[in-house]
């Protein structure tokens, strides 16, 4: 069986091309959210096996979103995106439960990596 995605980022483009690459790979995307709180209430609703989690999103930000789930969910695991010049917030991402991170614009081989390294 699949692994269940959840992609939260707030372009549209980026959960685009999160999903084309995921999906491809035999991901299986079970909802996307675009700002902070959808990514919350959707990771209760939809419990995925995996989150794809932007840092910087409107109305709650990734690494807020990441604390909230990681409090519902201890052993919830979340692969964090960001973009260039945003990796002191990665320190910031992993102490609040993200598992590992992934810097854009990135290689769709570095995305699976991650996702399997998460994964075990």
């Amino acid at each position: 069986m699949a692994h269940t995605v959840l992609v939260c980022d707030d372009a549209s483009f980026m959960r685009t091309m999160i999903t084309d690459i995921l999906t491809e790979a035999g991901f299986e995307i079970v909802g996307e959210a675009k700002n902070g709180v959808q990514a919350v209430e959707k990771y209760n609703e939809l419990k995925p096996d995996l989150v794809t989690m932007d840092v910087v999103m409107p109305d709650k930000n990734g690494i807020d979103a990441v604390r909230d789930i990681i409090k519902s969910d201890p052993t919830a695991k979340i692969l964090m995106c960001s973009a260039m010049g945003q990796q002191a917030l990665m320190a910031d991402a992993i102490q609040a439960g993200a598992k590992d991170f992934v810097v854009k614009p990135f290689e769709p081989s570095r995305v699976l990596e991650a996702m399997n390294r998460i994964i075990g």
